[in-house]
């Protein structure tokens, strides 16, 4: 038990979920509906056995032996809103008291086709001739396949899940069936990072020959969004990623990263064996900005759209990198990489279907983030020349997210650092411009265009493209800081226009 927890205190552990089971709401009700025949299965248990409790959030799974789905939702009803939703994979969402759970037959999953790695490729066997083994038997990971009967707590364990968890390892509940389902080695990335599990050796020696092509990208959408929002260090799970072969089936653009080197006098962050590559620069500072999004309390949304900018953000560099003689010797240099990688980021966000998430704008944010991640670090060092126009220009180019592109900056220049998480604030560059938009108030309110087409018809500009034209013009010089309200600008129209 090296990595796991120590044997004197997983038994403590142990005990007490045999002798008092794991407390969640409701449970007794459920044992007063099903009796000795309701089993607690999944996350809960392997969530208690990990850190000796359960989420406060966690989903609560439910098996219910000796019935129908049709039955299950029959005794339910009367006490509580049922779902139907999950109906195709014997699954009743069933609400009370403001909490969903999630109550399933036993089933069996058999596929159709046997070259198929679709997740539809197959029938749903469930019912009362199902038994909780062959039900636990389809799941993925041996610390998954764990139940508890609620009613006395009898752990049913057939697949040593708790010698797993105890060991913190990954191992595969059903080798034989376990790829049916290639989603399941994304999951494996998942659970590795954000539970700090060992995976087994075999699972990364099957998954190179198996085909991810047929996951539909909202599936892969959806692991990849868990990953870095629910794991601390994410480059970790990134990093799995690249030892599952998933980075080169699904994400060539960022498996080109791990074959492109970097210059070691700028960039001294290797991996474990001495390489200077970009992938490396990419996910340690991809945990930088993990740790700065919870830092700074940022949204779900602002997360995402930060730490994807983050790992998108030098994927120009492997069509751009070459060697050059610069200041005396030779460079690896990557010019133009922000700019050429837009197009690519583009492609990238187009094939996962990354458009919008609860109405924020997801791509163009990370579009923005790519496109001027090098605009901080570059006012910073014309600092002496820089004012009014350069940082309005800079929040006006990432309408007002301009704080999204400081911490992306402080992360990709931190990630360079021995102790890159060893930090409590931002440092000299990026308060520099924060004091500098202070000081000059620049923010997405006061750099809205001040002269609007309402202002331009009244003193008889009439309306179309040439209105369009001039609105366009004014802000610029708006935004150059030649005029501070409507009226100067009306003014200075004026004078344009003779």
């Amino acid at each position: 038990m090296r990595r796991g927890l120590t044997i004197a205190a997983f038994s403590v552990i142990l005990s007490h979920m045999k002798l008092n089971g794991c407390d969640f709401p409701l449970k007794d009700f459920f044992i007063e509906i099903f009796k000795e025949q309701v089993y607690l299965v999944g996350g809960t248990i392997r969530d208690f056995l990990l850190y000796g409790r359960t989420g406060v959030k966690r989903d609560i799974d439910l098996v219910v032996t000796g019935h129908t789905y049709e039955e299950i939702e029959k005794e339910l009803k009367p006490f509580g809103k049922t779902n139907t939703v999950g109906k195709s994979f014997a699954v009743v969402k069933f609400t009370r008291e403001g909490r969903t759970f999630d109550i399933s037959a036993p089933r069996k999953d058999v596929k159709r086709d046997d070259d198929s790695h679709s997740h539809k490729n197959f029938i749903i066997d469930c019912g009362p001739h199902i038994s909780l083994e062959e039900d636990l038997k389809r799941r993925d990971f041996t610390c998954n396949s764990i139940a508890l009967r609620l009613v006395d707590n009898q752990v049913i364990d057939p697949f040593d899940g708790i010698k797993a968890a105890a060991e913190k390892k990954i191992h595969m509940t059903g080798p034989e069936t376990f790829f049916d389902d290639p989603l399941r080695i994304l999951r494996c990335a998942r659970f590795a990072s954000v539970h700090k599990l060992a995976v087994d050796k075999t699972i990364y020696a099957n998954s190179k020959e198996i085909k991810l092509g047929e996951l539909s990208a909202e599936r892969v959408t959806e692991e990849l969004f868990r990953l870095l929002l629910e794991s601390q260090r994410p480059s970790s799970g990134l990093q799995e990623f690249f030892k599952l072969s998933v980075l080169e089936k699904l994400f060539p653009e960022l498996y080109a990263l791990t074959l492109t080197m970097q210059d070691a006098l700028f960039h001294p962050e290797q991996d474990e064996y001495g390489h200077h590559t970009v992938w490396i620069h990419t996910i340690l500072a991809v945990d930088v900005a993990k740790k700065l999004s919870e830092r700074f309390a940022l949204s779900e949304e602002e997360t995402l759209a930060l730490l994807l900018g983050v790992l998108f953000h030098d994927v120009g560099k492997a069509i751009t990198t070459k060697w050059e003689f610069k200041r005396g010797r030779m460079a690896v240099t990557s010019i133009f990489h922000d700019t050429r990688g837009v197009a690519i980021v583009e492609r990238i966000l187009k094939r996962l279907k990354i458009e919008t998430r609860k109405h924020f704008p997801l791509k163009e944010v990370i579009l923005s983030l790519v496109r001027y991640h090098h605009r901080v670090y570059d006012l910073y060092r014309s600092r002496r020349e820089v004012g009014f126009k350069a940082i309005s220009r800079l929040v006006k180019d990432m309408e007002g997210r301009d704080f999204l592109l400081i911490l992306l900056d402080f992360a990709d220049r931190r990630s360079r650092e021995p102790d890159l998480l060893e930090f409590d604030d931002l440092d000299e560059i990026s308060h520099w411009l924060l004091a500098q938009k202070e000081a000059l108030n620049i923010n997405r309110d006061t750099i809205k265009p001040l002269v609007m087409g309402r202002h331009l018809l009244k003193i008889g500009v009439p309306g179309g493209k040439k209105m369009g034209e001039y609105l366009d013009r004014l802000y610029e010089m708006q935004l150059d800081g030649r005029f501070h309200s409507a009226e100067e600008g009306l003014k200075l129209f004026a004078r344009m226009k003779k």
